[in-house]
């Protein structure tokens, strides 16, 4: 029987710009079917998270823009459990809102937090993971994270440095003290990383006490709480969402990880083999998924390929797609865009995107 003090908050209000032309302001990445298999990211999320804990208690939070492809991909959700921000004020806001709520709910809450847009592979792995640090967070001061064990020297990852040999009571049971978190690394430091067998990735999901969160937003981010707390009474009330149109945007913008994690004395890490990836990017996609003997990924259903290798190749549309002659490219056809693009140089794509977007 799942337990009633547990929750999930479940985290889709980005807009994936990395995922550009598929992933767009109106259509962002976890509401598509990257994967090609006739599911949304973010569905696939929701049906982990229901072998967790009991459906009313799963929370979404997301930009205003996307309550109604919140309740189209999850029709077993009441519009009450769609935590809608009006402005994009980065991770720690969005936790704190999603705290106060719960507390309002049940003062006895623990909750997970979950990117919307991430894949597992080994989901009985992460249920008992995740069961594991909700026991942990009930009974302990504790801010804890899910951390990946890299499979490989990434830079595109911020990484969490486990302490061994303090407590080897916890660390018996696979939990350990964190040292620090790191940003993204360059490659020689991500080979030292992976080498010393100490670090892990951060994957963004953290699981805690909701008294435990709240207490560390106000040792360490205070003000994020003034300005939600003005009038607590709203919380779990038919005027929430007015309330929160009018304080939210007031808060700071920032990353729970500058807000809370670097700063808190009580973070811990689970380290976990999930087969996680957080799929940030086409090569992300294109390491992900099977490919052919070529070395491509090709989701299109027309198609005639010649010469090519080490790419992907995406077109929903039913048009005809004949390519020849490349190698190591991303080409993602869309109604009204079409992207060509070495693979090698895709982290530019966030930025010509915001340069489309300037010159409209």
């Amino acid at each position: 029987m799942q337990n009633k003090n547990y929750f999930v908050v479940i985290m889709a209000g980005g807009v994936g710009s990395r995922f550009w032309p598929a992933s767009r302001e109106e259509m962002p990445k976890q509401f598509l079917d990257i994967l090609n298999i006739g599911k949304s990211l973010i569905r696939l999320t929701f049906e982990r998270a229901i072998k967790v804990v009991p459906v009313e208690n799963i929370l979404i939070a997301t930009n205003k823009h996307y309550k109604e492809l919140v309740l189209e991909h999850l029709p077993e959700l009441n519009a009450d459990q769609v935590l809608l921000e009006p402005s994009r004020n980065n991770t720690a806001p969005c936790i704190a809102y999603a705290a106060l709520r719960i507390q309002a709910m049940n003062p006895d809450g623990v909750f997970a937090v979950l990117p919307s847009d991430a894949v597992i592979l080994y989901e009985d792995v992460f249920v008992s993971k995740i069961l594991q640090a909700f026991d942990f967070a009930s009974n302990k001061k504790a801010i804890v994270t899910l951390g990946i064990k890299p499979s490989r020297p990434d830079t595109g990852y911020g990484y969490i440095k486990k302490q061994e040999g303090k407590d080897a009571a916890i660390e018996s049971e696979g939990i350990f003290e964190v040292v620090r978190f790191t940003e993204k690394p360059n490659l020689e430091t991500a080979k030292e990383y992976v080498s010393s067998g100490e670090y892990v990735w951060n994957a963004g999901i953290f699981i805690w006490s909701v008294n435990t969160v709240l207490q560390s937003f106000d040792d360490n981010a205070p003000d994020i709480i003034k300005v939600l707390t003005q009038q607590p009474e709203k919380f779990n009330s038919p005027e929430e969402q007015d309330y929160i149109d009018l304080v939210y945007p007031m808060t700071e913008s920032i990353s729970v990880d500058y807000a809370l994690l670097e700063r808190s004395d009580c973070v811990y890490t689970i380290p976990a083999e999930l087969g996680w990836s957080d799929l940030g990017t086409w090569n992300s996609l294109h390491d992900y998924l099977e490919k052919d003997e070529h070395g491509n990924v090709i989701q299109a259903n027309k198609h005639f390929i010649e010469n090519v290798s080490d790419s992907l190749i995406r077109a929903t549309e039913e048009r005809t797609i004949v390519i020849k002659g490349l190698e190591n490219y991303i080409v993602v056809d869309e109604p009204g865009a079409l992207l060509i693009y070495p693979k090698g140089q895709e982290q530019e794509i966030k930025a010509v995107v915001k340069k489309l977007k300037e010159t409209n």
